[in-house]
């Protein structure tokens, strides 16, 4: 069957369950065009939190189903595939979290939204890679504050703001396979580009960005931007949009090897299927859910 026509079944199938697709930037360009809302995890979440729809088919990795079953517990929450999960957001377990609240048992602990809804109940705040910074530094200089999985947004907050923090050992995989040795051959060939990258990189790729900002921002300054040719430091799927927006400017991955195998697992078949069986339905336990909220609305108030 051609992918016109499943797109032409999903699109009669959403409009049957009065469904809303929203779909990560690091999608198969196919779906991220078939949604209603593309975005990153903060964006992703706001439109989860304003949306009318009964049924929300959500395009991305299962923390961020999770954060709209928290956010909409009035709507079901589909995802396409129930194996599409994060490594980051498994480098932390509730008992792990618990154990270092015990032993900083002062310090407010702020998770990055790639985690469980397990650890955002656990939390006191929740960020994004757009806010991270922002939430941070809403936090009195005098607190100590642990920060939780990612050990490279944790870092880049901190020295933006001067601040120690207290990082949890936790990394994206996809963002660590892009070297600076890489960025830098691809400065030597192309000297006149600029060079942007998401926190998620390793210290030593942001060091070498004009630019660092999370997906959302990336795309807003690339659209922006007078540079003819943008090298990217972020996972792949990004491109695709950067393309559709600025047809006449030049993006250039780091690296073919920053493709998230997770975050591809969703496709229009899926998708279709999804909807037409009403299945994978993503839930949260009403105690856990009521705990995240808290973490998760702080987070959405300072965004």
């Amino acid at each position: 069957m051609p992918n016109t026509t499943l797109e032409e079944r999903l699109q009669e199938l959403k409009r049957q369950r009065n469904a809303v697709i929203l779909a990560h930037n690091y999608q198969r360009g196919e779906v991220q065009d078939a949604a209603d809302y593309t975005g990153d995890s903060l964006g992703l979440s706001q439109q989860a939190a304003a949306t009318d729809a009964d049924v929300i088919l959500f395009c991305g990795v299962h923390f961020m189903a999770e954060t709209a079953a928290i956010l909409c517990p009035d709507k079901t929450v589909l995802i396409p595939d129930p194996c599409a999960g994060c490594p980051m957001a498994n480098m932390i377990t509730a008992r792990e979290l618990l154990e270092a609240k015990a032993k900083h048992p002062d310090a407010v602990v702020v998770t990055y939204v790639n985690s469980t809804a397990e650890i955002k109940a656990l939390s006191d705040l929740c960020c994004t890679s757009a806010n991270a910074v922002k939430v941070v530094a809403s936090i009195p200089a005098g607190r100590q504050v642990l920060f939780v999985p990612d050990q490279s947004l944790g870092g880049y907050a901190a020295r933006q703001l001067g601040r120690e923090l207290i990082l949890w050992p936790g990394y994206c995989p996809t963002h660590h396979r892009i070297r600076a040795k890489d960025v830098l051959e691809l400065k030597a060939q192309h000297p006149d580009a600029a060079f942007i990258c998401h926190p998620e990189c390793t210290t030593d790729v942001v060091d070498l960005a004009d630019v660092v900002a999370s997906t959302s921002g990336m795309i807003k300054w690339c659209k922006d931007a007078d540079a003819a040719t943008i090298i990217v430091g972020t996972e792949i799927g990004l491109l695709h949009g950067l393309r559709k927006d600025s047809p006449a400017k030049t993006f250039l991955p780091v690296s073919d090897l920053a493709d998230c195998p997770n975050m591809k697992l969703n496709t229009i078949e899926k998708m279709v299927w999804a909807l037409e069986d009403m299945q994978f339905p993503v839930t949260v336990p009403p105690a856990v859910a009521a705990a995240a909220r808290h973490s998760i609305d702080r987070m959405l108030e300072l965004a």
